[in-house]
């Protein structure tokens, strides 16, 4: 029973030496003991295909002692995680159609559920960790930004739960992220431990709204923020405290589904409680589902100690077993798990799916200054196309065929990296002639906020711009990188901003830019 409570971290590639993070990802062997021997109630996979991952949930449901949850952090599509699936624009972009057309962002948010649940189904995967409804009032926020869907509760409240009325109608679990609101922050709760400073009023005003609105739409499951509220607990944090997840989320909002904690091997928590105690805190705060503990097999024995030694009931177990039971009974009501037939790959990227992402890609892009280019661009002088990425090791959006690449290389531009880790002072930078196109990929992301890549990003176009080298812009991903950039940037200067970061959206930016396109 202590088992099912667990869902553990695994790699989605097919073999032990494909696994990106070691680390948090278990080799095949201790996977399958997990699985055969101890019964965990659920695995959470990222990385692989969309390929590579239908058979890998097969064969962990294959292996395992009851069904699994198999779950995915998919909030901008399958294609997010899992390559050949649909990659959606993360939830802001609705939002900014929403200002204008709100009846038809609401269409798109439905739209954009309903995709996601579908190709996840074919897959195996039948836990969406989705949708996020932290309302993202927070410029500075360096890891909820772009995934929130808007900045008001009342809009985030309508989006979220068009995107849970789309999920609903397929064999998969929903869950609203992360109680009771992460989205007024300014420090990364995979990092470090936030605190939420305001009162109880704005807390319920800004914060509780959407979920509340999740609630009664449904949803199955709501995972706990690693934040510190003191105005309702000034000792743990929301995922550890008791008065919040029992006391809020389940007494006072009435919840009744699965209450699943966010990564326990997240900083917030893992630096301040040890593996094996946090599990026990949770638990004992009124979570039901653990999610990624740092150290599995530890943790499942540590908390049957803590049932032997008295500290939890097993009354206590049952209870939460008895919820995750309820869950996976609509998920598998015959107690039968999906076939890896090669079929059901034919569900991904869909023609009528693809179509939605990209009218939602059009239609949130914003544009400005003299558009669109001289088809002639730089007339005899050298053309610099100049990327600046955070860190381009781990950049899924970028390679020799990425229409940010190839497209101004066919127009004669040539190409230059720039990330992070290998930046030198742009004030060093010998070339001072060059026409540039400057295209910027930044967004706030998990472990690695936005700061950084900022600040090398507007070096550059200081630089730039004091050089008259500067031709156009492309920005991808944080709305309010170009709010931070309009101010110092010429009106006759041509920009284009995009939501999304996948090759989808560099097309339609660029195509946007120069009046053409892409051959």
């Amino acid at each position: 029973m202590v088992a099912q409570l667990f869902v553990v971290r695994a790699s989605g590639h097919l073999f032990d030496r494909q696994r990106e993070y070691p680390h948090w990802e278990p080799p095949m062997a201790i996977l399958r003991h997990l699985l055969e021997d101890l019964g965990i109630g659920g695995v959470i996979f990222v990385g692989g295909s969309a390929g590579d991952l239908m058979l890998r949930s097969h064969q962990v449901q294959s292996l395992a002692k009851y069904p699994l949850l198999i779950a995915a952090d998919i909030e901008e599509g399958v294609g997010q995680r899992f390559a050949g699936a649909t990659w959606f624009a993360p939830p802001m972009a609705i939002s900014e159609i929403a200002q204008d057309e709100p009846e038809l962002a609401l269409q798109y948010a439905e739209e954009m559920g309903a995709a996601i649940a579908k190709e996840a189904e074919a897959i195996g995967i039948n836990w969406v960790l989705a949708p996020v409804v932290d309302v993202n009032n927070n410029p500075q926020n360096p890891v909820i930004n772009v995934r929130a869907f808007g900045e008001t509760p009342e809009t985030v409240s309508q989006l979220a739960t068009a995107f849970l009325r789309g999920q609903q109608g397929f064999a998969v679990l929903t869950c609203a992220k992360h109680f009771p609101g992460h989205g007024d922050t300014s420090v990364d709760s995979h990092v470090e431990l936030p605190v939420l400073p305001h009162s109880i009023q704005r807390l319920e005003q800004i914060e509780l709204p959407p979920f509340i609105r999740a609630i009664a739409a449904g949803v199955d499951a709501v995972m706990s923020a690693h934040l510190l509220i003191p105005a309702w607990d000034s000792q743990q944090p929301a995922t550890l405290s008791r008065k919040i997840l029992t006391g809020q989320l389940r007494q006072k909002l009435g919840f009744e589904g699965l209450i699943v904690t966010d990564a326990l091997v997240m900083g917030a928590i893992a630096k301040r409680y040890g593996a094996n105690e946090a599990p026990i805190l949770a638990l004992e705060a009124g979570a039901d589902i653990l999610l990624m503990p740092e150290d599995p097999v530890g943790a499942i024995r540590a908390l049957c100690e803590a049932v032997r030694a008295g500290r939890i009931s097993e009354t206590r177990i049952r209870e939460s077993v008895q919820r995750i039971w309820k869950a996976k009974g609509k998920l598998f009501p015959e107690a039968q798990v999906v076939s890896a037939s090669p079929e059901r790959l034919s569900v991904l990227s869909a023609p009528q799916i693809m179509a939605s992402a990209e009218k939602i890609l059009r239609q949130s892009q914003q544009v400005g200054g003299s558009l669109p280019l001289p088809q002639s661009p730089g007339g005899e002088k050298h053309l610099r196309n100049l990327l600046i990425v955070d860190d381009i090791i781990n950049c899924a959006f970028l390679n020799k065929a990425a229409p940010a690449i190839a497209f101004p290389q066919s127009l004669g531009y040539k190409l230059q990296l720039v990330d992070c880790n290998t930046a030198s002072n742009p004030e060093l930078e010998k070339d001072n002639s060059s026409v540039t196109l400057l295209q910027m990929f930044i967004r706030g992301n998990p472990f690695g906020g936005p700061a950084r890549v900022t600040s090398l990003a507007y070096q550059w176009v200081k630089k730039l711009l004091r050089n008259g080298q500067l031709q156009a812009i492309s920005i991808y991903g944080s709305p309010y990188v170009l709010k931070q950039l309009q101010p110092d940037l010429p009106p006759e200067i041509p920009y284009v901003f995009s939501y999304g970061q996948m090759s989808a959206a560099q097309a339609i930016a660029l195509e946007t830019l120069f009046g053409r396109e892409l051959s």
